[in-house]
Protein backbone atom coordinates (compact mmCIF):
# COMPACT_ATOMS: atom_id res chain seq x y z
CA UNK A 1 0.00 0.00 0.00
CA UNK A 2 1.32 3.45 -0.95
CA UNK A 3 0.64 6.59 1.02
CA UNK A 4 0.66 10.28 0.20
CA UNK A 5 1.95 12.76 2.77
CA UNK A 6 0.01 16.05 2.70
CA UNK A 7 1.31 19.17 4.47
CA UNK A 8 -0.79 22.24 5.27
CA UNK A 9 1.06 25.38 6.34
CA UNK A 10 -0.92 27.91 8.33
CA UNK A 11 -0.60 30.57 11.02
CA UNK A 12 -0.81 29.79 14.75
CA UNK A 13 -4.40 31.05 14.75
CA UNK A 14 -5.25 28.70 11.90
CA UNK A 15 -4.15 25.44 13.53
CA UNK A 16 -7.39 24.60 15.33
CA UNK A 17 -9.70 25.71 12.48
CA UNK A 18 -7.73 23.61 9.98
CA UNK A 19 -7.82 20.62 12.33
CA UNK A 20 -11.60 21.05 12.66
CA UNK A 21 -12.05 21.33 8.87
CA UNK A 22 -10.07 18.14 8.28
CA UNK A 23 -11.91 16.31 11.06
CA UNK A 24 -15.22 17.24 9.42
CA UNK A 25 -13.98 15.43 6.31
CA UNK A 26 -13.12 12.34 8.33
CA UNK A 27 -9.37 13.06 8.15
CA UNK A 28 -7.72 12.25 11.46
CA UNK A 29 -4.32 11.01 12.62
CA UNK A 30 -2.82 14.47 12.18
CA UNK A 31 0.80 15.40 12.89
CA UNK A 32 1.15 18.94 14.24
CA UNK A 33 4.31 21.03 14.03
CA UNK A 34 3.87 24.25 16.00
CA UNK A 35 6.55 26.87 16.66
CA UNK A 36 4.84 27.71 19.99
CA UNK A 37 5.29 24.14 21.23
CA UNK A 38 8.90 24.13 20.03
CA UNK A 39 9.70 27.33 21.97
CA UNK A 40 7.94 26.03 25.08
CA UNK A 41 9.91 22.80 24.87
CA UNK A 42 13.17 24.73 24.66
CA UNK A 43 12.31 26.91 27.63
CA UNK A 44 11.25 23.98 29.83
CA UNK A 45 14.26 21.79 29.09
CA UNK A 46 17.24 24.17 29.17
CA UNK A 47 19.16 21.75 31.39
CA UNK A 48 19.73 19.43 28.43
CA UNK A 49 21.66 21.75 26.08
CA UNK A 50 23.88 24.82 25.97
CA UNK A 51 22.75 25.99 22.55
CA UNK A 52 20.22 25.19 19.85
CA UNK A 53 21.36 24.44 16.32
CA UNK A 54 20.75 27.56 14.22
CA UNK A 55 19.49 25.58 11.24
CA UNK A 56 16.88 23.86 13.42
CA UNK A 57 15.87 27.18 14.96
CA UNK A 58 15.42 28.76 11.52
CA UNK A 59 13.44 25.79 10.26
CA UNK A 60 10.91 26.17 13.09
CA UNK A 61 10.58 29.96 12.98
CA UNK A 62 7.00 30.90 12.14
CA UNK A 63 6.17 27.29 11.37
CA UNK A 64 2.73 25.87 11.94
CA UNK A 65 2.17 22.79 9.84
CA UNK A 66 -0.39 20.01 9.85
CA UNK A 67 0.47 16.75 8.11
CA UNK A 68 -1.93 13.96 7.26
CA UNK A 69 -1.66 10.82 5.17
CA UNK A 70 -3.92 9.48 2.45
CA UNK A 71 -3.77 6.20 0.56
CA UNK A 72 -2.61 6.52 -3.03
CA UNK A 73 -5.91 5.31 -4.46
CA UNK A 74 -9.31 6.63 -5.49
CA UNK A 75 -10.54 7.23 -1.96
CA UNK A 76 -7.28 8.94 -0.96
CA UNK A 77 -7.32 11.33 -3.89
CA UNK A 78 -10.95 12.08 -3.09
CA UNK A 79 -9.89 13.09 0.42
CA UNK A 80 -7.17 15.33 -0.99
CA UNK A 81 -9.63 17.04 -3.32
CA UNK A 82 -12.11 17.62 -0.48
CA UNK A 83 -9.34 19.05 1.72
CA UNK A 84 -8.27 21.45 -1.04
CA UNK A 85 -11.80 22.82 -1.38
CA UNK A 86 -12.22 23.13 2.40
CA UNK A 87 -8.94 25.07 2.64
CA UNK A 88 -10.00 27.40 -0.17
CA UNK A 89 -13.19 28.23 1.72
CA UNK A 90 -11.31 28.72 4.98
CA UNK A 91 -8.76 31.02 3.31
CA UNK A 92 -11.54 33.10 1.77
CA UNK A 93 -13.32 33.51 5.10
CA UNK A 94 -10.16 33.95 7.24
CA UNK A 95 -7.20 35.50 5.40
CA UNK A 96 -5.44 35.79 8.77
CA UNK A 97 -4.91 32.02 8.68
CA UNK A 98 -2.63 32.37 5.64
CA UNK A 99 -0.73 30.85 3.93
CA UNK A 100 -3.10 27.81 4.15
CA UNK A 101 -0.92 26.17 1.53
CA UNK A 102 -1.21 22.44 0.94
CA UNK A 103 1.72 20.55 -0.57
CA UNK A 104 2.25 16.89 -1.29
CA UNK A 105 5.58 15.10 -0.92
CA UNK A 106 7.10 14.53 -4.32
CA UNK A 107 3.96 15.36 -6.30
CA UNK A 108 3.16 18.73 -7.87
CA UNK A 109 -0.40 19.78 -8.72
CA UNK A 110 -0.10 18.60 -12.31
CA UNK A 111 1.20 15.23 -11.14
CA UNK A 112 -1.70 14.99 -8.68
CA UNK A 113 -4.15 15.35 -11.53
CA UNK A 114 -2.37 12.77 -13.68
CA UNK A 115 -2.03 10.29 -10.81
CA UNK A 116 -5.74 10.64 -10.11
CA UNK A 117 -6.55 9.49 -13.64
CA UNK A 118 -5.17 6.03 -12.92
CA UNK A 119 -7.89 5.48 -10.30
CA UNK A 120 -10.81 7.25 -11.98
CA UNK A 121 -12.80 4.79 -14.11
CA UNK A 122 -16.35 4.76 -15.56
CA UNK A 123 -18.90 4.34 -12.77
CA UNK A 124 -22.55 3.37 -12.97
CA UNK A 125 -24.45 5.36 -10.37
CA UNK A 126 -28.03 4.74 -9.36
CA UNK A 127 -30.34 3.40 -12.04
CA UNK A 128 -29.85 5.96 -14.80
CA UNK A 129 -26.39 7.53 -14.73
CA UNK A 130 -22.90 6.53 -15.78
CA UNK A 131 -19.99 8.88 -15.05
CA UNK A 132 -17.25 8.55 -17.67
CA UNK A 133 -13.82 10.21 -17.33
CA UNK A 134 -13.05 12.30 -20.39
CA UNK A 135 -9.96 10.20 -21.18
CA UNK A 136 -11.85 6.85 -20.98
CA UNK A 137 -14.11 5.10 -23.49
CA UNK A 138 -17.27 3.35 -22.32
CA UNK A 139 -20.60 2.31 -23.80
CA UNK A 140 -23.32 3.98 -21.73
CA UNK A 141 -25.99 1.65 -23.03
CA UNK A 142 -29.37 3.04 -21.95
CA UNK A 143 -27.84 5.12 -19.17
CA UNK A 144 -27.33 8.88 -19.25
CA UNK A 145 -23.63 9.48 -19.87
CA UNK A 146 -22.00 12.21 -17.79
CA UNK A 147 -18.46 12.96 -18.99
CA UNK A 148 -16.16 14.57 -16.46
CA UNK A 149 -12.62 15.87 -16.12
CA UNK A 150 -12.40 17.08 -12.51
CA UNK A 151 -8.98 18.72 -12.82
CA UNK A 152 -8.17 20.07 -9.37
CA UNK A 153 -11.80 20.55 -8.30
CA UNK A 154 -13.81 18.23 -6.06
CA UNK A 155 -16.48 16.09 -7.67
CA UNK A 156 -15.93 12.98 -9.78
CA UNK A 157 -18.57 10.53 -8.66
CA UNK A 158 -15.92 8.49 -6.83
CA UNK A 159 -16.70 9.91 -3.40
CA UNK A 160 -19.65 8.49 -1.46
CA UNK A 161 -21.21 11.91 -0.93
CA UNK A 162 -21.29 12.64 -4.66
CA UNK A 163 -22.84 9.25 -5.39
CA UNK A 164 -25.49 9.87 -2.73
CA UNK A 165 -26.40 13.20 -4.35
CA UNK A 166 -26.42 11.86 -7.90
CA UNK A 167 -28.64 8.94 -6.91
CA UNK A 168 -31.09 11.37 -5.32
CA UNK A 169 -31.01 13.76 -8.29
CA UNK A 170 -31.96 11.10 -10.82
CA UNK A 171 -35.17 10.55 -8.85
CA UNK A 172 -35.88 14.24 -8.24
CA UNK A 173 -35.19 15.97 -11.53
CA UNK A 174 -38.11 16.62 -13.87
CA UNK A 175 -38.23 18.50 -17.18
CA UNK A 176 -38.40 22.26 -16.78
CA UNK A 177 -36.86 22.40 -13.31
CA UNK A 178 -34.39 25.06 -12.15
CA UNK A 179 -31.44 23.83 -10.06
CA UNK A 180 -29.04 25.68 -7.74
CA UNK A 181 -25.68 24.02 -6.97
CA UNK A 182 -23.94 25.54 -3.94
CA UNK A 183 -20.25 24.64 -3.65
CA UNK A 184 -20.30 23.15 -7.13
CA UNK A 185 -16.63 22.07 -7.43
CA UNK A 186 -16.34 20.29 -10.78
CA UNK A 187 -20.00 21.03 -11.53
CA UNK A 188 -20.94 17.36 -11.46
CA UNK A 189 -24.27 17.74 -9.65
CA UNK A 190 -25.65 20.64 -11.69
CA UNK A 191 -24.44 19.22 -15.00
CA UNK A 192 -26.02 15.86 -14.12
CA UNK A 193 -29.29 17.63 -13.33
CA UNK A 194 -29.25 19.30 -16.75
CA UNK A 195 -28.56 15.99 -18.51
CA UNK A 196 -31.40 14.42 -16.54
CA UNK A 197 -33.84 17.00 -17.89
CA UNK A 198 -33.59 20.19 -15.82
CA UNK A 199 -34.16 23.35 -17.83
CA UNK A 200 -31.42 25.49 -16.27
CA UNK A 201 -28.86 25.49 -13.45
CA UNK A 202 -26.91 28.10 -11.53
CA UNK A 203 -23.72 26.91 -9.83
CA UNK A 204 -21.29 28.70 -7.54
CA UNK A 205 -18.19 27.94 -5.53
CA UNK A 206 -15.88 29.94 -3.31
CA UNK A 207 -12.91 28.58 -5.28
CA UNK A 208 -12.40 30.56 -8.49
CA UNK A 209 -10.85 27.53 -10.21
CA UNK A 210 -14.24 25.82 -10.08
CA UNK A 211 -15.71 28.25 -12.62
CA UNK A 212 -13.42 27.20 -15.46
CA UNK A 213 -13.56 23.53 -14.48
CA UNK A 214 -17.37 23.44 -14.32
CA UNK A 215 -17.77 25.27 -17.63
CA UNK A 216 -15.27 22.91 -19.27
CA UNK A 217 -17.17 19.88 -17.97
CA UNK A 218 -20.45 21.36 -19.18
CA UNK A 219 -18.94 21.73 -22.65
CA UNK A 220 -17.85 18.08 -22.59
CA UNK A 221 -21.53 17.20 -22.20
CA UNK A 222 -22.89 19.62 -24.79
CA UNK A 223 -24.33 21.95 -22.15
CA UNK A 224 -24.10 25.62 -23.15
CA UNK A 225 -24.07 28.81 -21.13
CA UNK A 226 -27.60 29.56 -22.23
CA UNK A 227 -28.69 26.93 -19.69
CA UNK A 228 -25.77 26.91 -17.27
CA UNK A 229 -24.25 29.73 -15.21
CA UNK A 230 -21.23 29.31 -12.94
CA UNK A 231 -19.89 32.00 -10.62
CA UNK A 232 -17.27 32.31 -7.86
CA UNK A 233 -17.99 33.93 -4.53
CA UNK A 234 -19.34 33.53 -1.02
CA UNK A 235 -23.09 33.05 -1.18
CA UNK A 236 -23.46 34.29 2.41
CA UNK A 237 -21.69 37.64 1.98
CA UNK A 238 -21.46 38.51 -1.73
CA UNK A 239 -24.49 40.70 -2.47
CA UNK A 240 -23.76 40.78 -6.19
CA UNK A 241 -23.70 36.99 -6.34
CA UNK A 242 -26.89 36.79 -4.29
CA UNK A 243 -28.69 39.15 -6.66
CA UNK A 244 -27.57 37.29 -9.79
CA UNK A 245 -28.47 33.94 -8.26
CA UNK A 246 -32.02 34.94 -7.49
CA UNK A 247 -34.53 32.50 -6.03
CA UNK A 248 -37.39 30.19 -6.98
CA UNK A 249 -35.35 27.02 -7.50
CA UNK A 250 -36.98 23.59 -7.63
CA UNK A 251 -33.84 21.91 -6.25
CA UNK A 252 -31.01 23.38 -4.20
CA UNK A 253 -28.02 21.05 -3.85
CA UNK A 254 -25.04 21.45 -1.53
CA UNK A 255 -22.41 18.73 -1.27
CA UNK A 256 -19.98 20.55 1.00
CA UNK A 257 -18.96 20.03 4.65
CA UNK A 258 -21.01 20.09 7.83
CA UNK A 259 -20.03 23.54 9.10
CA UNK A 260 -20.81 25.16 5.75
CA UNK A 261 -24.14 23.32 5.43
CA UNK A 262 -25.16 24.55 8.89
CA UNK A 263 -24.29 28.13 7.93
CA UNK A 264 -25.98 27.84 4.52
CA UNK A 265 -29.23 26.26 5.65
CA UNK A 266 -31.27 29.47 6.19
CA UNK A 267 -29.97 30.97 2.92
CA UNK A 268 -30.73 27.78 0.99
CA UNK A 269 -34.31 27.81 2.21
CA UNK A 270 -34.73 31.35 0.92
CA UNK A 271 -33.62 30.30 -2.59
CA UNK A 272 -36.23 27.54 -2.99
CA UNK A 273 -39.64 27.81 -4.55
CA UNK A 274 -42.66 26.55 -2.65
CA UNK A 275 -42.55 22.77 -2.78
CA UNK A 276 -38.84 22.78 -3.64
CA UNK A 277 -36.25 20.40 -2.22
CA UNK A 278 -32.90 20.92 -0.50
CA UNK A 279 -30.44 18.07 -1.14
CA UNK A 280 -27.31 18.14 0.96
CA UNK A 281 -24.39 15.84 1.68
CA UNK A 282 -20.73 15.95 2.71
CA UNK A 283 -21.77 15.08 6.27
CA UNK A 284 -19.55 12.70 8.21
CA UNK A 285 -21.49 10.27 10.41
CA UNK A 286 -20.30 11.81 13.68
CA UNK A 287 -21.98 15.10 12.77
CA UNK A 288 -25.16 13.83 11.12
CA UNK A 289 -27.44 14.57 14.07
CA UNK A 290 -25.94 18.03 14.53
CA UNK A 291 -26.56 18.91 10.88
CA UNK A 292 -30.07 17.49 10.97
CA UNK A 293 -30.89 19.63 14.01
CA UNK A 294 -29.57 22.73 12.22
CA UNK A 295 -31.66 21.96 9.14
CA UNK A 296 -34.79 21.55 11.22
CA UNK A 297 -33.99 24.77 13.11
CA UNK A 298 -33.85 26.54 9.73
CA UNK A 299 -37.38 25.36 9.00
CA UNK A 300 -36.67 22.27 6.90
CA UNK A 301 -38.50 18.97 7.19
CA UNK A 302 -36.10 16.08 6.57
CA UNK A 303 -37.87 13.69 4.19
CA UNK A 304 -35.12 11.18 3.45
CA UNK A 305 -31.83 10.18 5.08
CA UNK A 306 -29.28 8.04 3.26
CA UNK A 307 -25.78 6.95 4.22
CA UNK A 308 -22.81 5.30 2.54
CA UNK A 309 -19.27 4.57 3.76
CA UNK A 310 -19.74 6.71 6.87
CA UNK A 311 -21.22 9.72 5.03
CA UNK A 312 -24.80 11.03 5.14
CA UNK A 313 -27.15 12.88 2.83
CA UNK A 314 -30.42 14.62 3.70
CA UNK A 315 -33.31 15.43 1.38
CA UNK A 316 -35.42 18.21 2.84
CA UNK A 317 -38.47 20.29 2.00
Amino acid sequence: MKWLALHIDTSPAGLEPVEAALSALGIDGLVIEDETDFRRFLEQNTQYWDYVDEALDRSMTGKCRITFYAEENEAGFGQVAAARIALARLKEAHPEYAPLLMTMDGIEDADWENNWKAFYKPMEIGERLIVIPDWEEADPGERVALRMNPGLAFGTGGHATTRLCLTALEKLVRPGMRVLDLGCGSGILSIAALLLGAESAFACDIDEKAVDVAYANAALNGVGRDRYTVRAGDVLSDSGLQKEMGAGYDIVAANIVSDVIIALAPAARGRMKEGGRFLTSGIIDSRAEEVRAALEAAGFIVEEVHDSEGWYSFLCR
